[in-house]
Formats: structure tokens, C-alpha cells, sequence
């Protein structure tokens, strides 16, 4: 009888533990879910934050094009006032209500702006949805790049400026001629791609191209070339009203209607004039270069005035003076250019710096040297001794 009590004892016991147990443990996880409601309203009312900015401050070479992001700790009352950016362009802040904004621009920033987003902060700033202020008023600043040689190439190749062609690598995004959000964004950040030479021409005229470098010859002739079609000033540099009036040809499809031409002054025995068009040799003439009291320059240059006719004048090695009439000039470096001169003879040097032609080969020279146009001026056994070199050939 005292071990059957023992055993009921024992097993009262149990089953009181166990309901006590069992009525605990709600308690103990109901409390645990207040404490976490607590800490979530905490955050919601507190102070509102920025985590990020994109792009970050002080940042250089951005795409005027690119969004600007605002990352916010908490969602963004209704009504919260917006952030502001300098210079003032088109554009719309979009995200209202949520934890990011975005400022996408209509057209962009122009090259090389200096951009200040200001992120209002204090009693009439921005407030979260469980009206948290953004303590203080916060300004990033960062600079716009500039549009890139590489993409300059890449449109004068498609437009037939360049002896070469373009093909993008495989899986880059092209935008599309008309796109002119995407032509932009391009200008900033180029898409990788491969140039290939165009046959035809001599291996001379590879030593001018610099692919996405400024300093090549080729590049500068076209831009030339490029400027005179368009009524811009010739200088070979493209600046805003260049990279302008190229988006605008390449949205047209505007291209070059004249080709490309190379032409090579060679000072071998005989003297001659040989032109390149489209990969073509569309003359090869005799022609005279200077003599050694006024030699024609060695090196290359482009075409940058052209004249029908011309009163040329000027001082003999004598001293004596000279008014002579010429047709078909077209000058590649100050005071020499190729054109018409009578001479008895010609392959040998006998001008006063210029490449003189015979009347019918002046005559077809004279179309194909465009603005742009590469001359070289090739020494060979008759260059004088006096003759100078071009060194930026």
C-alpha cells in the first residue's frame, strides 16, 4: 500500500509539472513578439537615414546621362519633400514612398559639369512614414566626364569618315542610331568592339591611326573632313558643337558622300604624286617638290584649304618677287600644297616648297584632296639635304 501511494504521488506530480510547463511557454513567446513589435515601432519613428548615394561623393568622369540613387533606412512619407539637384536639368525623382529614389534625367548633364544633389534635412526635411526627420541637410557633390575617343571613332567609322569599319564584340549593347538616351550613354561609356582596315591602302597610312587616342593624324582629318561638311570651324578637335552635329548625322544617317583619300608625295627618283580613294589608286602622276633653297617639308598633314585658283606670292631664293596664277591648290601645311604649275618637265625637285602637277592630273587630283585629306610628304634620294621633318610624323 505504501509503494501504490508513492506511485499515485508521484504521478500527480508529473502531470502538475508538466501542465506547468506547458502553460508557461505561451507566455514566455508572447512576450518575445511584444518585444519584437516594440523595436520594429523604434525604428519606424526614429530618425531617418541615408545609407547610400550613387553616384557616391566626390566622384569623377560620371555619365551625365547615368540616374542619380538615394538610398533611405525607411520608407518615404507621402508629401516628403524631394531632393534637388544643380544644375537644374529635366528629370523626375521616381520612388516616392519607398525606401530608394531615383532621379532619371530627360537628356543628361553636359560634359564635364560639376553636380551637387541636396538631400533636405531638419524640421521641414525629408520624413519617413512613421515621421522620422532627416536630422541635418546633406549635399554630395561629383563631376561629369567627358565623352569618350573611343566613341568618336567608333561613329566616324560608321558614318564612312575612317579607312576602317567597326564591329562590336559579342554580347555588347549598340544602341540604336535613333536612340538618342542610348547614343548618349554610349558617348560616356563606349561599347568594346574591333576596327579592320579597309583594303586597298597603303601600309603608310596605318602609322597614323591611333584607335581611341586623340594624337593620330587619321582621327584629325576626319573630324576635319567632318566639320567642313557641317560648317563648323576646321580645327580637327572635336568639341561640343562637333560630338553635337555626329549624334545628329548619326540619327540621320548622314554620311560621308565623298569617301576617303590618302594621298603620298614620294621624293624617290622620279618625284611622283600618288592618290588613294575608297582603297583605289585613282592617280599616279610625276610631280615636282622643292629645291634646296625652299625644300618641301618631310611628314604628313591634312588638307585644310582649298582653292580653284590662286595669285600665289612670294620672295625667289634671290630675293627677287613672284605673282604667279595656279589652279587646283589644295594646301596640307602652311605655304605647300599641291596644284598646277607649267614646268618644262616634272619629277624632280623644282618648286618653291610645293607639289606641282601637270594641268590634267591637277585637274583629277583636285576633287578627291577633300578637307582632311592626308598628304605625305615621303623622302627618297632626290629630298635635299636642307629639307625639314615634320616631327609630330
Amino acid at each position: 500500500m505504501a509503494v501504490g501511494g508513492a506511485i499515485v504521488f508521484l504521478l500527480v506530480a508529473g502531470v502538475w509539472i508538466a501542465v506547468t510547463q506547458s502553460s508557461a511557454q505561451p507566455a514566455q513567446t508572447v512576450k518575445s513578439v511584444a518585444s519584437t513589435r516594440h523595436h520594429a515601432t523604434e525604428a519606424a519613428t526614429g530618425p531617418l537615414q541615408v545609407t547610400s548615394v550613387t553616384p557616391a561623393a566626390h566622384s569623377t568622369g560620371v555619365s551625365g546621362v547615368a540616374p542619380i540613387k538615394i538610398q533611405f533606412s525607411a520608407p518615404l512619407a507621402a508629401g516628403s519633400p524631394l531632393p534637388s539637384v544643380r544644375p537644374d536639368i529635366a528629370g523626375s525623382w521616381q520612388g516616392a514612398g519607398t525606401t530608394s529614389l531615383e532621379f532619371v534625367p530627360t537628356v543628361g548633364f553636359k560634359q564635364s559639369a560639376h553636380v551637387t544633389v541636396r538631400i533636405p534635412g531638419g524640421a521641414m526635411g525629408m520624413r519617413s512614414t512613421g515621421g522620422g526627420l532627416l536630422g541635418a541637410t546633406m549635399k554630395v557633390h561629383f563631376k561629369v566626364g567627358t565623352f569618350q575617343t573611343a566613341r568618336l571613332d567608333q561613329l566616324l567609322a560608321q558614318l564612312g569618315y575612317l579607312p576602317l569599319t567597326w564591329t562590336a564584340s559579342s554580347g555588347q549593347t549598340v544602341p540604336a542610331a535613333t536612340d538618342a538616351a542610348g547614343q548618349l550613354a554610349a558617348a560616356y561609356s563606349p561599347p568594346q568592339g574591333q576596327f579592320t582596315w579597309k583594303s586597298g591602302y597603303p601600309r603608310e597610312l596605318r602609322r597614323f591611326w591611333r584607335s581611341g587616342g586623340t594624337a593620330g593624324l587619321v582621327l584629325k582629318g576626319a573630324v576635319m573632313k567632318f566639320e567642313a561638311d557641317h560648317g563648323l570651324t576646321m580645327d580637327g578637335v572635336a568639341g561640343p558643337e562637333v560630338w553635337s552635329d555626329l549624334l545628329k548625322a548619326v540619327a540621320a544617317n548622314d554620311a560621308n558622300k565623298d569617301g576617303y583619300t590618302y594621298a603620298i608625295a614620294s621624293e624617290a627618283n622620279p618625284e611622283t604624286l600618288t592618290i588613294w580613294h575608297d582603297g583605289q589608286v585613282v592617280l599616279h602622276t610625276m610631280a615636282n617638290t622643292g629645291i634646296p633653297a625652299s625644300p618641301t617639308t618631310v611628314g604628313t598633314a591634312p588638307v585644310y584649304l582649298k582653292y580653284y585658283k590662286q595669285i600665289m606670292r612670294g620672295k625667289n631664293p634671290d630675293g627677287s618677287k613672284y605673282a604667279d596664277l595656279v589652279y587646283y591648290v589644295s594646301y596640307f601645311r602652311a605655304g605647300e600644297a599641291v596644284h598646277y604649275f607649267l614646268r618644262g618637265s616634272y619629277g624632280s625637285p623644282q618648286s618653291l616648297g610645293c607639289v606641282e602637277l601637270p594641268m590634267s592630273e591637277a585637274q583629277k587630283a583636285w576633287p578627291y584632296l577633300t578637307y582632311g585629306s592626308l598628304v605625305t610628304v615621303e623622302p627618297g634620294s632626290l629630298t635635299p639635304s636642307t629639307s625639314p621633318t615634320d616631327p609630330t610624323t
